[in-house]
């Protein structure tokens, strides 16, 4: 697969921003969790998080968005990155073996199947409307009033 990157100049992955690095990558924290993401640790220009769907009871999705926040010429450059992974329910049976001295050993079947959830596929989403959404909301979030609530009134570092 590595064959078919281009290194196109072009990235749906990437915006700016007229913040400082840490005040961008707080404006893309806040937007990860008004959508209901977890978000994982406390470095200010690094935000990860993770979001858990289950389209089927025998199936689950893990969608994990990362954002690094760099220095640029007019404030911040926002970098994205999403992974998702697949898991699926799969049963396994287990078998269990009984040792009698002068007789030797015998294994037995285990009644009870234990089932777990596997994965079965990840892959970085590059679908360029997915980043689309979620920049706008970033910037959405960068001050502006959307009807009675005003999403920018706390204080993001500048």
């Amino acid at each position: 697969m590595y064959q078919s990157e281009s290194f196109q100049r072009e990235s749906p992955f990437v915006t700016w921003s007229t913040r400082e690095p840490a005040g961008a990558c707080e404006l893309g924290k806040r937007a990860l969790l008004s959508q209901g993401y977890q978000i994982d640790g406390t470095d200010p220009v690094r935000v990860k998080g993770q979001k858990l769907f289950q389209p089927k009871p025998d199936q689950g999705v893990s969608l994990d968005i990362t954002l690094v926040c760099l220095p640029s010429n007019v404030g911040a450059v926002v970098y994205a990155n999403a992974l998702q992974t697949r898991f699926a329910l799969k049963a396994a049976s287990t078998s269990t073996g009984v040792s009698v001295a002068g007789l030797g050993s015998i294994s037995l079947p285990w009644s009870a199947d234990k089932e777990a959830m596997v994965k079965v596929g990840e892959e970085t989403v590059t679908d360029p409307d997915f980043y689309r959404r979620l920049f706008a909301l970033i910037e959405a979030l960068d001050g502006t009033s959307v009807g009675s609530a005003d999403l920018g009134s706390a204080e993001v570092p500048r």
